[in-house]
């Protein structure tokens, strides 16, 4: 390929290619600013009444159930065991080259004659919707220059793949014998055992792919910049025995969301695990993504996910079942009164 400065290392290949990190007046830095101040954070509770109502819809989903133990429970205890989820979303923009090629169609050709190449980061390209992944790709001007195809060596043409270039292909009805099994002539190929090739019409070349016919491509270097949605996550185990897989089927409560250029830590909120994993995960967006990619925007998020153990009374005996989510969906191992039925 043609040397093209600032592009150096640059190859032929699909996706990626070289990766070119941003130049140090767009790499992120926290800029010095304080951390967020302590605030004031409000820890709602599910009620008796929700817990009851959640069990009740819980039981009327399943067809095996009886809606009676719902109804009818007592309550023995209510015990909260919310937990956190703390989430950070470090959105950045990478941006790599790689030479393409295609077709020559007679096209004006934007080559070095027409101007020096801009670098990658030179390149001016709109931003798309923040915290979405997304993928766009342009030619860098002033790249491309007109070749002869060494697919086809310029001819435009390929031997057919099918007849391998014969022009002909061995009979499909007598596989070549010229007569059937009852030893009559076969009627598709006249007896002669082989047939026109369908695929190339009997020309024995088809057109190259590379070049569809044209025996000149066209080849340029393509940038391609890529924005990414990087997330840490990061949940509280409150090791109560519930099954935590079940927290990604539900929402929870934003309790707190700071979206900035660059946030800092969380600190001071009252679950220290909290506070730890937000530190931990700045800083580790900052080594993955600060000095290879450019950071655009980083957003911070706690939520609370409810999570409520009930132990309750019926018929003498005890049982209990969970509440969780902000959809209050219900987990219940143990539901007292079920029954065995077959649909048919």
């Amino acid at each position: 390929m043609s040397h093209v400065s600032g592009y150096e290392g640059t190859t032929a290949g699909d996706g990626g290619g070289k990766y070119f990190p941003p130049p140090p007046d767009l790499v992120s830095n926290h800029g010095g600013q304080p951390p967020p101040a302590l605030r004031d954070w409000n820890i709602p509770a599910i009620s008796e009444d929700e817990a009851k109502e959640a069990f009740i819809q819980y039981a009327a989903s399943k067809c095996c159930y009886s809606q009676n133990p719902a109804r009818e429970m007592l309550f023995e205890d209510l015990q909260s065991f919310n937990t956190y989820r703390y989430r950070l979303e470090t959105f950045t923009e990478s941006r790599s080259t790689a030479w393409k090629s295609e077709p020559y169609n007679g096209e004006g050709v934007d080559s070095y004659l027409c101007g020096v190449p801009p670098l990658p980061w030179d390149i001016r390209m709109e931003i798309p919707d923040m915290f979405r992944d997304h993928i766009k790709r342009t030619k860098v001007p002033h790249t491309s220059s007109v070749k002869g195809c060494q697919t086809c060596g310029c001819s435009g043409r390929r031997p057919c793949s099918e007849c391998h270039g014969l022009s002909r292909k061995e009979c499909w009805v007598c596989n070549g014998r010229g007569v059937r099994l009852s030893d009559k002539k076969c009627t598709t190929c006249s007896g002669t055992g082989s047939s026109i090739c369908n695929s190339c019409s009997g020309l024995g070349t088809k057109a190259c792919p590379d070049c569809k016919g044209r025996g000149q491509l066209l080849s340029f270097i393509e940038l391609q910049v890529e924005w990414q949605n990087n997330i840490f996550e990061y949940l509280v185990d409150q090791r109560t025995g519930f099954p935590t897989e079940l927290f990604k089927e539900v929402n929870g409560k934003k309790l707190f969301v700071n979206e900035e250029y660059m946030v800092h830590p969380v600190i001071s909120f009252p679950q220290s695990d909290i506070n730890k994993a937000s530190r931990n995960a700045v800083e580790q967006h900052m080594t993955q993504f600060g000095s290879t990619t450019r950071i655009l925007r980083q957003r911070q998020t706690i939520e609370l996910i409810f999570l409520t153990k009930v132990e309750y009374e019926w018929h003498g005996k005890s049982y209990s079942y969970f509440v969780y989510g902000n959809e209050h969906n219900v987990y219940a191992e143990d539901y007292p009164k079920k029954c065995c039925c077959t649909i048919i």
